[in-house]
């Protein structure tokens, strides 16, 4: 057991969540400066980050009913996050689409539709025990379920967001880079 090895998550003051187009340049490390096309989302919620990586699988019996084997079925990749900058306008483009947002001399305009939501490149962005730089890197996702949307007098609004993650060209849903402790 080495308990300088149990950190936490803390999000980066510069920011922590991001989005870019399918075929925006994805990082291979932690620490690399990410390239232009890459949106910061604003504040997350408190809830930070949930990552729900599943998997499932069915017995195979024989004859007698005894467990011989299993067989995976199903296996999924996803995130949740709340996003609470609900005045921010890359935040309401990332929940209801790029051409339904628009902004004109500081007054917003949202039009919310039934299309199909967009897959992004997702960054996260986080520190570690020991000045660590951890980044989680989702090549394909998209938003797979918004929850309620709340206004509330003693509860900030924000967009509860899951989004699904799909496979790269080699076959991974999502990569995980932590650098070396810095003093």
């Amino acid at each position: 057991m080495d308990a300088t090895k149990v950190s936490t998550g803390k999000p980066q003051v510069a920011g922590c969540l991001f989005r870019a187009p399918i075929g925006t340049a994805v990082p291979t490390d932690a620490t690399t400066v990410l390239p232009q096309a890459y949106i910061e989302l604003g504040y997350v919620s408190n809830d930070g980050l949930t990552n729900s990586y599943k998997m499932s699988s069915e017995s195979i019996k024989a004859w007698g009913g005894v467990e011989v084997n299993s067989q995976q079925t199903e296996k999924t990749d996803g995130f949740k996050f709340k996003l609470i900058e609900t005045l921010n306008t890359n935040v309401l483009k990332t929940v209801y689409g790029e051409n339904h947002v628009s902004e004109a001399e500081g007054a917003i305009a949202v039009h919310v539709s039934y299309e199909e939501s967009v897959e992004y490149v997702w960054v996260v962005e986080m520190l570690l025990k020991g000045n660590r730089k951890k980044r989680i890197v989702i090549p394909d996702a998209k938003i797979a379920e918004i929850g309620d949307i709340v206004y509330k007098d003693n509860e900030v609004t924000g967009y509860d967001l899951s989004i699904a993650a799909f496979p790269d060209a080699d076959g991974f849903s999502h990569h995980e880079y932590i650098s070396a402790a810095t003093e």
